[in-house]
């Protein structure tokens, strides 16, 4: 995804600004350059120290952090997706707005979590639903 220029209109949203679209288009795209800039430091790392261990157990620990750091990487990779999502919502003009019941994604939660797809309340009512049901014995 490359960033609009500041001379380029985005696409007009119903419920965010030109600005507010910039602003949020400017972290989405950081977001991406971290994850991706991480991922490769990560992988030149792993593959330097394990040409480094000595012995069985150094190469034991050295197995386990990978493991972990997969596990990481694996997040990061989904998180990728969300954020190349969300940077193709933007480009289609159908950012900011809920994919659940179409209300507006307010700008502070944008900000808060820029790949949100849903506003507060839909996603407050959903996350209720998939919590287990709690029996309280009297």
């Amino acid at each position: 995804m490359e960033k609009p220029e500041k001379s380029t209109i985005l696409p007009d949203d119903e419920y965010l600004t030109n600005e507010e679209l910039r602003t949020l288009w400017d972290v989405l795209s950081q977001q991406l350059e971290e994850i991706l800039s991480e991922s490769r430091e990560n992988i030149e790392s792993f593959t330097e120290q394990r040409e480094l261990d000595a012995d069985q157990l150094d190469l034991a620990v050295t197995e386990s952090n990978r493991d972990f750091a997969l596990r990481l990487a694996d997040r990061e990779r989904r998180l990728l997706r969300k954020i190349k999502r969300a940077m193709e919502r933007v480009q289609n003009g159908e950012y900011g707005t809920c994919q659940s019941c179409g209300a507006a994604i307010t700008f502070p939660r944008l900000m808060a979590r820029p790949v949100a797809t849903q506003c507060i309340d839909c996603k407050t009512e959903m996350e209720q639903l998939e919590r287990p049901k709690r029996i309280f014995a009297s």
